[in-house]
């Protein structure tokens, strides 16, 4: 009985020293760094950390034109609307091809679309899949696929569906961080092709130089000129039909509040600094980034397009289709808002302004993707595209569907 005894005491006092050995292992073992906060977080106020504002997760599955509620979709009298192809979901930027042809970018899903137009039906293909973030623009039968880390050209890519790519990725020298690098792309009237690159962050001083620009190349990648800087995020942009002035939107910062900072919408000057990291909308300084004098010598936007209301594709109309009175009138779609306790956006508006960017009035033109009462949406239009009849497609994101949008007498 008493060497039983002793053996239980033994037993113990071994297991209390296991433990007190464990104890002090874990107290000298440095506490495992907390998991980073997802980028969109970034710049989020202490005040604001319980907040359950986030991005909203896009469907990125087939719809088809049949389970699309068309007769919801708002526009002035004498347009109509009708799904014009389905089921490419995802769908952003579309760049017209040569026979037929439509190229259309997507982000998440890392796919660029081909949809042939057969006259009275479209089918569709995945062109190329897993990139990272593929846009597209098309010129002299060549087409320049863009994502965050590749370029890509597909020579006589209409006569020859099957053609291998040139990788000219070298030639470009693209930044390496990822936030903000989706790029919107189109060759402009001076044959150049144009390239936004935004900045790494929601708010930050950017590492290097080379962040919230918008550049110009050669078709090859050559002869790089930066030609605006200080722009956060510009996701679309076209040229004035008349002084073939380039016009762009423009992403504003989150967290500082519901109302603040708009998105904006300018008309670009060469060289000029659009305010980022240090100035918004031309007027408003960041509380975070602080210069002496921000707002001192920055280029004014033409018209403040909704704060946070995530605007997207900019096309000015140049067709004769539309009555006249939408002759060199913009179109933006405003792809909706998160960064905001009550949602604003999810429609396409237009923007009436002198050449010059005087005198310029927001108004709506295609709505009914969002209901107000519940804050709900189903839709999310994305970008635009003016076809050689004059009538104008636009890219739902949301849906992964694209309208065609026309009008009659």
């Amino acid at each position: 009985m008493k060497n039983t005894v002793i053996r239980q005491f033994k037993q113990l006092g071994l297991l209390v020293s296991l433990s007190m050995l464990a104890a002090s292992a874990q107290a000298q073992t440095p506490a495992a760094a907390p998991a980073p906060a997802p980028a969109w977080k970034q710049g989020m106020p202490d005040n604001m950390a319980t907040s359950t504002l986030a991005p909203l997760a896009g469907k990125l599955t087939a719809t088809k034109a049949a389970d699309v509620p068309l007769d919801r979709i708002k526009l002035p009298p004498g347009f109509k609307v009708e799904v014009w192809a389905d089921s490419v979901p995802g769908s952003r930027a579309i760049t017209q091809g040569d026979g037929g042809k439509y190229y259309v970018g997507t982000r998440p899903l890392g796919r660029i679309y081909e949809i042939t137009d057969n006259g009275t039906t479209r089918t569709s293909r995945v062109l190329v899949d897993k990139l990272n973030q593929p846009t597209a623009a098309y010129k002299d039968g060549s087409l320049i696929v863009m994502s965050v880390d590749k370029v890509l050209r597909f020579d006589n890519i209409d006569k020859n569906p099957n053609v291998a790519p040139v990788d000219l990725t070298a030639k470009f020298n693209l930044p390496p961080e990822q936030h903000h690098n989706w790029k919107y792309i189109a060759f402009g009237p001076d044959g150049k092709l144009y390239v936004p690159f935004g900045a790494p962050c929601n708010i930050c001083e950017p590492p290097s130089a080379e962040y919230a620009q918008i550049r110009r190349y050669n078709a090859d990648g050559s002869n790089m000129e930066v030609l605006a800087r200080g722009v956060r995020n510009t996701v679309g942009f076209d040229w004035h039909p008349v002084t073939k002035e380039l016009w762009f939107s423009n992403h504003g910062r989150d967290w500082m509040g519901d109302d603040t900072p708009n998105d904006t919408m300018h008309r670009m000057k060469v060289g000029g600094h659009y305010g980022f990291p240090s100035c918004h909308q031309g007027n408003l300084p960041d509380p975070d980034v602080k210069r002496a004098n921000p707002c001192d010598g920055i280029e004014q936007p033409v018209a403040l397009m909704g704060p946070h209301a995530s605007s997207m594709g900019v096309k000015f109309y140049s067709g004769n289709m539309f009555p006249a009175e939408y002759r060199n009138v913009l179109f933006n779609a405003r792809k909706g808002s998160w960064n905001r306790t009550k949602k604003i956006g999810y429609d396409v508006v237009m923007v009436r302004a002198d050449a010059d960017g005087k005198n310029a009035k927001v108004e709506p033109f295609m709505t009914g993707f969002f209901n107000e009462a519940d804050q709900s949406f189903w839709g999310r239009p994305a970008y635009l595209h003016q076809m050689k009849d004059g009538s104008m497609l636009v890219s739902d994101e949301q849906m992964g569907v694209i309208y065609r949008v026309s009008y009659s007498r």
